[in-house]
């Protein structure tokens, strides 16, 4: 049964697509220190609502951080079993599998996404949560921030970006319902410096991933490339 413990979803996967699509033609690019999009409005409000509402327990970081890998068992997906049991995930889930959707973004970003997988993570970042830079280059082909920003006093908790490993240069506003999109390269870094963080730090990981993705039980759909 679906779980209920979320506002009501009325806004299903197209409006969530047609809601995405509208904020990817507003998008705001910037090259420096190499080409991203600042997404606003990118969900209509009912799902932003039932995004933050999810009922997935917050991982302990038990003193351990630096890299998300760190607490693989821990980590929530929009895996085929979210995507049953909780109809919110199935909404962006099929939104972002779309042809419509990938084509937009193709054309938005110019990333080679056809033939790539889906794979979204709900991610919850605690006090303690820091991640070192690195730039996502290998199988990712297109990497999406999406931000929560649904606890006060969280607006510094954007991602960080850099011109190399170790050249801070600017920081995302972290505020409710944006996102940050790059294309991976060699030049991508980001991370997350080490600060306090109040409440509990939400954000969704969208990506599309190459058939060379071994942990195939993340994907949304694991047998089912997307096509734009």
């Amino acid at each position: 049964m679906p779980n209920t413990s979320h506002p009501t979803l009325a806004s299903g996967a197209l409006a969530v697509r047609a809601a995405f699509a509208e904020s990817l033609k507003r998008a705001q690019s910037s090259d420096q220190p190499y080409r991203h999009w600042t997404l606003t409005e990118v969900f209509p409000a009912d799902t932003v609502a039932a995004l933050s509402a999810l009922p997935f327990p917050v991982p302990a970081l038990d003193g351990v951080s630096g890299a998300r890998e760190l607490h693989n068992n821990t980590r929530q997906y929009f895996d085929a079993e979210n995507n049953a049991l909780h109809p919110v995930c199935a909404a962006v889930a099929e939104a972002f599998q779309d042809p419509a959707t990938v084509r937009a973004i193709a054309e938005a970003t110019g990333a080679a996404i056809d033939d790539c997988y889906l794979r979204i993570e709900y991610a919850q970042d605690t006090n303690g949560f820091w991640l070192q830079p690195h730039t996502d280059l290998g199988v990712k082909k297109l990497t999406l921030l999406y931000y929560l920003a649904d606890a006060p006093d969280q607006d510094s908790l954007g991602t960080d970006i850099y011109a190399d490993a170790g050249a801070w240069v600017k920081r995302s506003a972290f505020a409710p319902n944006t996102a940050m999109v790059f294309v991976p390269s060699d030049i991508t870094w980001h991370g997350f410096e080490p600060r306090p963080i109040k409440g509990v730090r939400k954000s969704v990981i969208i990506n599309y991933v190459t058939d060379e993705w071994r942990a195939r039980e993340q994907l949304a759909y694991p047998q089912n490339p997307v096509r734009g």
